[in-house]
């Protein structure tokens, strides 16, 4: 029976004076100078202090069955086995004294349990016992320990002692965990101690630059990041959502900092051309990061990590790139597990094609393991898709070539490190008069080629782009440092050139840009017996070495590899060994792979005019835009060509211009500057053609500013506003007075806003003719607009778009004839109420604007409201006094209004609405409109169903902006003289 069963069946008065006469009586206190004070010195029938004896134990344990057996109901075991559950139980109440514990560890063990340790200490008492009985006796000796336990509650002692155990106990482990700490660290502890080891590295490992002509004597032969970076640009297309009523603009290209690319943006694919500072970017960022200690940056170059086959783990990002440092175990997942990670994957188009798709879903699962941390991914323009990761988030950028004054500020850098002065000026000013020149000088590479050839050749500089490449391997492969300590293994110029030539020619072959040292190894043995000065200057190990240390042109990212320093040089000397072994089909047959558009280029350059015309007919006979338009760029190399050819691929590229469409225009582009002289217009091109001219010449204003702008300077009387549209929007491409002064000083103002982003592009607007329509983006102050336009009441239409710096309104006054005012993101403009004097015919807001005043500008005919309007009805904040035609309400604008009182404005013709649901007496509001004859709703207005409008027949147009399907037809009931459309 359950000792809740037994306890109902004895008396507590009867059991409990039982069990305390086992016990001694404890005086007050906690007991410490006897700790720890055992159980058999508590038990009465033990010790000094002995009261009971064996036998008076035997009589209470038998007073307990006694009174089990006289209760009321069944018996609990046969009368018989008394004596032997007497004995039992008395052996079970004697094994108190065997108990190695005191009363408060016992109270901690538990009844039940101090029960079994009872029933251990005396094993052979239910020895001969029924079931019932043995049943019996357990059910009431964990019954007693309930008294047990009770009474030790009570004692004097027990509480006090209690709460010196629990504060001996709570100190000792809190001296066993310090202890445990001690000897292994929190993990975010040894994380810390890692970082601080860890982003020093990355900073001193990236925060270098090498300098074309390292082995020039009195150069340096590291650069400073900190000194060499220079903020190039990165574009990318955005379509401008045009205002109601508007129609629609082109696509304009928007520039920031490159290395402000991953600011707004967590994932990016960063385009780039060969040389264009895509490394130098990403080492950058890496070295910003380590220094701002914000985020851990790692720098994962894909020719590197491809070569080991699988692709790294976070856990093997370090090992991968050859870090020496140790992280803790599991750190990198905790970096990226908190969001803390800057993951910049640098090469993408130096790895084969097939190799990619496994690239990126590497890199999607670790994006998709770890999100909010910030991706970065390099590759050339050509090398995926224009659409490869835009369902993935990411954000397509493109490097833009250097601009004059980036070139200008790179060539003053480089000379002030290699302390060569003087030749800064003589550089600068060929760079500017030498057109040749100026087109090699695009990206920071050629640059630095530019400068070192420069200042070795006292001023000489060769034109041309393969007279270049000459010139700097001569350069570079006929110096060395002696001075350094190396093995001296003499090669001759045309030795080394052969040697790295055949090297080139393999890598290009296989579709990589690095090769184990031991693949070179075996390639240069196989040349020695035909490069008569290299074979006997030792073996391929020894040759291959001195190659790496001499040349210039090679280097080992590792132990276990070898690269040229640049894709160019790998590129420019394959192809001269592809054209020296007759390999022109070879060529051709690779032409539909992007990573072999340079290649070919450099094979028209070093080939025979009879190899040339036979190359550029393969390529015209694939009968693709993309391998007609290399043909074309290939015409720039070929010095020497059968002009019947020429003219073939002059004539096959003509039927790529003018350009079908935008993506076209942007294709005919990457040609170079021969598209410039193909570029027909304006006479005899429609307005749509005219515009993709437009749009091919001016992405080519950063290559060939020069001949771009004598291309747009023929459309600056075209009449299309889509033309004239783009001729304003590409004016930051071109210096900006020189521009001014040759193009927008001469389009018709007609319907054109002049965008003015800029201090330079505000003063040559005060130097132009007057312009009635203007938009200023960005933070202007308004003295400097006023400054801008020296005859403010010429000024009709005024947008002022993203200016925090717009707050009062009242120097608008100035502008006597402004009738059009757009405000867009301008929160602190306020005011509205005091441009009452100028007689506004038209005003737009946008954003979060104060709209205190509104309701005085009772000469409006236009309004255009996408924000909340105070109040509970339209009449509370629109102007009632204002004869309004053109009404446009935007989303969120009549959310606490909805349109009640909208009838009150019975000159209303046109009325566009948001996205907010309509009710009928919205319905209602706008049926009793006279005037109304144009409709620009939501699909949500017409919720209610086609039978529940009312009919209005004085609508002429009506335009749906869909978010689910609506039954245009069955409309028709309801707008019987509409042209219903559907957008």
């Amino acid at each position: 029976m359950e000792p809740a069963v037994l306890g109902g069946k004895l008396a507590s008065s009867l059991v409990a004076p039982l069990m305390k006469k086992l016990f001694v009586t404890g005086g007050p206190g906690a007991g410490l100078v006897d700790r720890p004070v055992r159980l058999d010195r508590l038990v009465s029938f033990r010790g000094e202090r002995r009261h009971l004896g064996e036998a008076e134990v035997r009589r209470l344990a038998g007073r307990l069955v006694g009174a089990s057996l006289d209760s009321p109901g069944e018996p609990p075991f046969p009368a018989d086995e008394t004596e032997a559950v007497t004995d039992a139980l008395t052996a079970r109440l004697l094994a108190l004294g065997d108990l190695d514990m005191d009363d408060v560890q016992a109270v901690r063990l538990g009844h039940q349990e101090l029960s079994k340790q009872l029933q251990v200490r005396a094993p052979s008492a239910t020895a001969g016992l029924s079931a019932d009985a043995c049943y019996f006796l357990d059910s009431v000796t964990e019954w007693a320990c309930l008294h047990i336990l009770e009474f030790f509650t009570r004692r004097s002692t027990f509480v006090a002692r209690s709460l010196v155990e629990q504060a001996r106990w709570h100190a000792e482990l809190i001296a066993r965990v310090d202890e445990l700490i001690a000897r292994v660290p929190r993990p975010d502890a040894r994380d810390t101690a890692f970082e601080r080891r860890y982003l020093p590295y990355v900073a001193d490992r990236h925060n270098h630059l090498t300098i074309y002509g390292l082995d020039l004597r009195d150069s340096p032969d590291r650069w400073p990041l900190e000194v060499a970076y220079l903020s190039l640009e990165a574009t990318t297309e955005e379509d401008r959502a045009p205002l109601p009523g508007d129609p629609a603009e082109p696509e304009r290209a928007v520039r920031l900092p490159a290395e402000a690319a991953l600011t707004a943006h967590e994932r990016v694919l960063l385009r780039g051309d060969a040389g264009s500072g895509k490394t130098t970017l990403a080492q950058w960022l890496a070295v910003t990061a380590a220094r701002d200690g914000d985020r851990m940056p790692y720098v994962l170059p894909l020719r590197t990590l491809i070569r080991a086959g699988a692709l790294p783990s976070p856990a093997a990002f370090l090992t991968a790139v050859g870090c020496p440092l140790t992280p803790p175990e599991g750190w990198a997942e905790r970096v990226l597990g908190a969001g803390r990670g800057l993951v910049l994957v640098d090469g993408l188009d130096e790895i084969p094609a097939a190799e990619r798709h496994r690239t990126r879903d590497w890199l999607l699962a670790l994006i998709r393991a770890f999100p909010g941390n910030r991706w970065l991914l390099t590759s050339r323009p050509t090398a995926v898709r224009a659409d490869w990761l835009a369902a993935e988030g990411f954000r397509e950028l493109t490097l833009a070539p250097m601009r004059q004054d980036d070139v200008t500020t790179f060539v003053r850098r480089w000379h002030a490190a290699a302390e060569a002065p003087e030749f800064e000026v003589r550089l600068l000013d060929s760079l500017r008069t030498k057109r040749d020149l100026a087109r090699l000088a695009t990206n920071p590479l050629m640059c630095g080629l530019i400068c070192a050839l420069h200042r070795e050749r006292r001023g000489y500089l060769p034109t041309g782009r393969k007279e270049l490449y000459d010139a700097a391997l001569t350069m570079l492969l006929a110096r060395r440092d002696r001075e350094r300590g190396m093995e001296a293994v003499e090669l001759s110029e045309e030795a080394q050139l052969e040697l790295l030539q055949r090297l080139a020619y393999a890598l290009v072959l296989s579709g990589r840009t690095e090769m184990a040292v031991e693949t070179a190894e075996g390639i240069v043995e196989r040349a020695l017996p035909s490069v008569a000065s290299a074979a006997g200057q030792g073996d391929a190990a020894t040759v291959l070495r001195a190659l790496v240390l001499r040349s210039g042109l090679l280097r080992r990212p590792d132990e276990g590899s070898l690269d040229f320093v640049h894709r160019t040089f790998q590129d420019y000397l394959g192809a001269r060994h592809a054209v020296e072994e007759g390999h022109l089909d070879v060529l051709a047959g690779h032409a539909g792979d992007t990573q072999w558009e340079d290649v070919i280029r450099m094979a028209v350059a070093h080939a025979r005019p009879g190899e040339r015309a036979g190359l550029l007919r393969r390529l015209l006979a694939e009968d693709t835009p993309r391998l007609t338009l290399l043909a074309l760029a290939c015409l720039e190399h070929a010095t020497a060509l059968d002009p019947a050819v020429r003219a073939e691929v002059e004539a096959r590229a003509g039927a790529l211009v003018p350009p079908r469409s935008l993506e076209d225009a942007r294709a005919l582009a990457q040609a170079g500057a021969l598209v410039l002289e193909l570029l027909p217009g304006p006479e005899g091109l429609t307005d749509a053609q005219a515009h993709r001219v437009s749009v091919a010449a001016s992405l080519l204003a950063e290559s060939e500013p020069n001949g771009a702008l004598a291309v747009l300077r023929r459309f600056r009387q075209h009449p299309s506003l889509t033309v004239r549209r783009q001729l304003v929007g590409t004016w930051e491409r071109f210096e900006t007075r020189r521009y001014a002064t040759e193009v927008l000083d001469h389009l018709d103002r007609t319907g054109l806003f002049l965008t003015c982003q800029n201090p330079a592009q505000r003063n040559a607007v005060a130097e132009m003719r007057p312009w009635n329509q203007l938009r200023l983006d960005g933070p202007h102050a308004m003295t400097d607009v006023l400054a801008c336009v020296p005859e403010p009441d010429t000024l009709q239409e005024l947008l002022v778009a993203y200016n925090p710096e717009l707050t009062d309104l009242d120097p608008l006054l100035g502008f006597g004839s402004l009738r059009h005012l757009t405000l867009r993101e301008c929160p602190s403009a306020r005011g509205l109420g005091r441009l009452t004097a100028l007689r506004l015919e038209s005003l737009t807001v946008y954003g979060s604007t104060d709209l205190a005043g509104l309701n005085e500008l009772d000469s409006l005919r236009k309004l255009i409201i996408r924000q909340q309007l105070p109040g509970a009805r339209l009449t509370d904040s629109l102007p009632t006094g204002a004869p309004l035609r053109h009404l446009y309400l935007g989303q969120e604008a009549t959310k606490a209004t909805g349109l009640r009182d909208l009838s009150h404005w019975g000159t209303l013709e046109h009325l566009g609405l948001s996205s907010q649901r309509a009710t009928a007496a919205d319905w209602a509001e706008i049926s009793r409109l006279p005037r109304l004859t144009s409709l620009q709703l939501h699909s949500a207005f017409f919720d209610l169903g086609r039978d529940a409008l009312p009919v209005l027949p004085g609508v002429r147009s009506v335009q749906i902006l869909e978010s689910r399907p609506v039954d245009a037809t069955g409309l028709a009931s309801r707008f019987p003289h509409a042209e219903i459309e559907l957008f």
